[in-house]
């Protein structure tokens, strides 16, 4: 008789004969440590994307929990100016667990020392000098600057979501008509990710062509790989790749997906005080 695991209620598969265990899986070639800057700037090249694993260690990634979560508290009980948050992004009547609640601090590097270290991390600021060149610039004071966002769905009763999924899209596609181009966006996660709480959709290699076929809504497009994330890594896309990000699965806790996001430009900066009437929101959510 096959006994049963009492904690899952599964039983245990039979091992395949010459194996002790499950054998490791492969490595993902996405995936590069702070010493393979070089093969990572390629990979963004050649295939849009790229992660970088362990430039972040707990202590930072500690204080960054802490100070993100006092700026998105401050934020919704009216603390912070204006400028830190978004009705374009957001929506000004979501609610969680019967709280009001945002999803979005913008220009957070503006309220946040924490924040600004993080993003001026050197291995971060190395990947993007060798795919822009030495004159990039971060904004960070206008087009939402970098945001630190909480996507998570709400399970509550009279819970309204401002934000848990978003559509394929392109970067590019926010400003077409602006001349801050080249980009190269990046993504300090603060949550692994997974189908539990969401994950980033690309479509390798699209970076490298138009738009014409790219998908209006969430559709599957061939091609399409899940990125998941660790807690402390660094995503890097271009800005002409086809992205999105999937829905959570789970619910309360284990549904909350948290990063920092934002974006280093190669081209014009904008004038001051630019703003965002003519941002383009061309991504559903």
């Amino acid at each position: 008789m096959t006994s049963q695991d009492p904690a899952t209620g599964q039983a245990p598969h039979p091992l395949r004969p010459g194996f002790s265990a499950r054998p490791a899986p492969p490595a993902d070639p996405a995936v590069f440590a702070p010493d393979e800057l070089d093969a990572l700037v390629d990979h963004v090249r050649a295939e849009g994307y790229a992660i970088l694993r362990g430039a972040f260690d707990e202590a930072t990634l500690a204080e960054l929990d802490v100070d993100m979560a006092q700026r998105q508290a401050d934020l919704a009980a009216g603390r912070l100016p204006d400028k830190h948050g978004t009705i374009i992004l957001d929506d000004p009547d979501a609610v969680i667990d019967g709280r009001p609640f945002v999803h979005y601090v913008c220009q957070v590097t503006e309220c946040s020392d924490a924040a600004d270290r993080a993003v001026h991390e050197p291995h971060v600021v190395d990947v993007i000098t060798r795919l822009l060149g030495p004159h990039a610039w971060l904004l960070e004071d206008d087009r939402f600057g970098v945001v630190f966002q909480d996507a998570r769905p709400g399970d509550g009763v009279g819970d309204r979501s401002g934000y848990s999924r978003i559509g394929w899209h392109s970067d590019w596609q926010s400003g077409p008509h602006l001349e801050m181009w080249p980009s190269v966006a990046f993504t300090i996660h603060l949550d692994a990710t997974s189908p539990a709480n969401g994950f980033l959709r690309v479509v390798p290699r699209s970076h490298l062509g138009g738009t014409d076929e790219m998908p209006l809504g969430f559709e599957k497009v061939p091609g399409e790989v899940a990125v998941y994330a660790d807690r402390g890594d660094v995503i890097f896309h271009d800005a002409h790749l086809w992205h999105g990000a999937a829905r959570a699965t789970e619910d309360g806790a284990g549904a909350v997906r948290r990063h920092l996001r934002g974006g280093w430009y190669g081209g014009v900066r904008l004038p001051p005080a630019h703003g965002v009437d003519d941002f383009v929101k061309n991504a559903r959510r």
